[in-house]
């Protein structure tokens, strides 16, 4: 292997892509290789060197360290390592996590000077994240793990205070700024999140390292809380960047790095992205889905007909045989699962935005499109059990209308200019 990367469990890894994405618009096109590897793996692969350059995770950017011949100053003052670089069989560590974590920060426009910062989790990104608040100036830096330090005297003379996620709700919920360094909410086990944001009142920022989900469970907390808020795929980009001029060995000028890191991320992101369509029935979400696909290659998703074809039956059929409520908790579980991976154009039934949870689902992947058509060039029909007449699609109409502007990311009036709308966005 030339480069790749290294980590116990990553077939969801983005890097790859990130990486083929930089050699594209830098013409420096490397083979970069997601390469699994058990711990008790780790020596032979570390001490046979046979690779140019490696970028490190979970869970080894602090065991990687003895294997080291030279450790970049920052990297030695951090305690953790994601980046490689092979010298002539000599290995050199690097932390690009820094810049990447630090630029997601700053981009986000969340300023941590003078505030007391809290850090979820202990592990080397951890360790980064707090040496990323020393450098932008955070006042109080607190460090939350399941179990307090072995001794209670780390706590004497630390630059950190040390607390437990039992104790962080009364001691520290004045925090300014939460930063979630675990793999709490990470796919496939997303929806959760490591903390709870009732009762921090005080926040002006929430990060979140992990970027699959785009959003995860504690991102979508913020937003609905209209708290300053980002994901970690900036991240991911930067520090690959970085990573990129290390295996290279380039001088690449700041503004080079940062045109790059633009592209990158756009691309990635754009790539990532589910186009989830909202609206009310017959308002044209089929037929603009069908339209995306040609403008974004992306897989056309339609969750009437995945709940039609699960059932066996017509949607019709499962409101007169089961009722509103049945369809509706299967409409949520169609949700869940197409919602739970990006890449695809979702087309959804007109109900689909009742529940909160549906959309928080379709959001962590996604934006939402409302495909605004005025109720008169709307038109019943009667596979449509809710809006089979007029009378009832009016009643719908009524009904949702505020929903599917509060839910939307975008609102489009007029169905040809949605291209137009979604680029405007990204």
């Amino acid at each position: 292997m030339q480069y790749g990367l290294i980590g116990r469990h990553l077939p969801h890894s983005f890097s790859g892509i990130i990486h083929g994405l930089i050699g594209r618009y830098t013409s420096d096109e490397y083979e970069f290789n997601i390469h699994e590897i058990e711990p008790e793996d780790l020596d032979e692969f570390l001490l046979n060197k046979d690779f140019k350059g490696i970028n490190v995770t979970i869970p080894y950017k602090e065991k990687v360290i003895p294997y080291l011949d030279h450790i970049d100053d920052a990297a030695k003052a951090i305690g953790a390592v994601n980046t490689i670089v092979n010298k002539d069989g000599k290995l050199y560590g690097y932390n690009t996590d820094y810049y990447g974590l630090r630029d997601l920060i700053i981009h986000a426009g969340i300023d941590l000077k003078g505030k007391k910062v809290t850090i979820l989790g202990t592990g080397g990104t951890s360790k980064t994240a707090r040496y990323v608040c020393k450098s932008l100036g955070a006042l109080n830096i607190v460090i939350v793990s399941r179990n307090k330090p072995a001794s209670e005297d780390e706590n004497n003379g630390s630059d950190y205070i040390y607390s437990t996620y039992d104790e962080i709700y009364d001691k520290h919920s004045d925090s300014d700024v939460i930063i979630n360094t675990t793999p709490v909410g990470m796919y496939p086990n997303a929806g959760t999140s490591a903390i709870d944001l009732e009762g921090f009142n005080n926040l002006s920022g929430v990060i979140d390292v992990i970027y699959n989900p785009l959003k995860t469970a504690l991102v979508l907390d913020a937003e609905d809380k209209n708290i300053p808020c980002c994901g970690g795929l900036r991240m991911l980009v930067t520090q690959a960047v970085y990573g990129y001029k290390l295996f290279m060995g380039k001088s690449v000028t700041d503004d080079d790095i940062a045109d790059i890191i633009g592209k990158v991320y756009k691309d990635v992101y754009t790539d990532k992205l589910n186009l989830v369509l909202i609206g009310m029935p017959g308002c044209g979400k089929s037929t603009v889905g069908r339209r995306l696909v040609k403008t974004y290659n992306k897989q056309l998703i339609d969750t009437d007909e995945l709940i039609t074809d699960k059932e066996g039956r017509p949607i019709t059929d499962i409101f007169a045989d089961s009722g509103e409520e049945y369809f509706r908790d299967i409409e949520s579980a169609v949700i869940d699962e197409v919602s739970a991976t990006g890449g695809k154009i979702i087309s959804t039934g007109g109900g689909a935005i009742l529940r909160n949870k549906n959309i928080r689902a379709l959001r962590s992947n996604g934006i939402l499109i409302f495909l605004d058509r005025p109720l008169e060039d709307l038109i019943p029909t009667s596979d449509r059990p809710l809006s089979s007449d007029i009378t009832s699609l009016k009643k719908r109409y009524e009904e949702r209308y505020d929903i599917y502007t509060s839910a939307a990311d975008i609102r489009v009036t007029d169905t040809d200019t949605t291209e137009e709308a979604i680029e405007n966005y990204l």
